[in-house]
């Protein structure tokens, strides 16, 4: 089974920046979907930025602020998180694998353990 690992949490005041990593080992997997979720404490995870099929995708809340990028053998992908507000804490994920191209979190396949992105105001 495909292991999702996540680096570049951490801790930033509001209006700073921040840029996960997540690189995939071990298994196979479906390469035209991967994606970035979070969840903040009391609230279901949701989804942020996907890239479907070579195309890139972001929910309303962080278009503009927020970028998905992949590397080209599609094994690690990048979440570059701009303009970062309090209410962006949270935990985040990486997701790969989908049976749509949804934020859906139930849709996704596999999942790395989350890091955590704190933004004080």
């Amino acid at each position: 089974q495909v292991q999702l690992v996540e680096s570049g949490g951490g801790s930033v005041q509001a209006g700073g920046s921040l840029r996960l990593s997540c690189v995939a080992s071990g298994g196979v997997y479906n390469k035209n979907f991967m994606g970035w979720f979070r969840q903040a404490p009391g609230k279901e995870r949701e989804g942020l930025a996907l890239i479907c099929s070579g195309i890139s995708y972001y929910r309303d809340a962080v278009k503009g602020r927020f970028t998905i990028s992949q590397d080209n053998n599609k094994d690690t992908w990048y979440l570059q998180m701009d303009s970062l507000k309090p209410e962006d804490t949270a935990v985040y994920y990486c997701a790969a694998g989908s049976s749509a191209c949804s934020y859906t979190a139930s849709s996704w396949y596999n999942w790395g353990q989350g890091t955590q992105v704190t933004v004080s105001s």
